[in-house]
């Protein structure tokens, strides 16, 4: 802090000794250390203050760039899930949409044997039963020779 060397404080001492005296230049000396270290811890004790105040400024601005982050990444994903929520909507609607077109054709047709089921199994075979089979169609005998191949008869 202050520059001084041997030769000055040797100056210093001399003209210490002759305005003071030998008997209070002890005290004297004493009482000056002490002040001066006093004003040494004050001068340190300003400068850790000054250097907490620009840590925590410092810190004030980290932390309110840090919040402005955090809110603009909060706005980038609630507008993401609003355009998500919107997408499905519409890919709801737009299924609901195709389901109805796809069914209102068959919305006509009269449905009476999955919407009426039998009331017993039997009911049903013996509807089965009861309808007359349909005549087989009759073959030509000319086809069904050649068709076959050789009979037991023929071997």
């Amino acid at each position: 802090m202050f520059n001084f060397g041997m030769t000055e404080v040797m100056i210093i001492a001399i003209v210490g000794l002759i305005v003071i005296g030998p008997e209070r230049l002890p005290r004297v000396a004493r009482t000056l250390g002490h002040l001066f270290g006093r004003m040494q811890r004050y001068v340190s004790d300003i400068k850790d203050d000054i250097s907490r105040e620009v840590e925590l400024d410092e810190l004030r601005k980290l932390q309110s760039s840090m919040k402005e982050a955090a809110q603009e990444i909060e706005q980038s994903v609630s507008k993401q899930v609003n355009l998500i929520e919107d997408e499905v909507q519409q890919a709801e609607s737009d299924t609901r949409q195709s389901v109805e077109e796809a069914v209102q054709p068959v919305a006509g047709i009269n449905l009476m044997h999955s919407l009426n089921p039998p009331d017993s199994p039997g009911e049903e075979t013996a509807k089965l039963e009861n309808a007359t089979p349909e005549p087989a169609p009759q073959a030509n005998s000319d086809s069904v020779a050649k068709s076959s191949g050789p009979t037991d008869k023929q071997a």
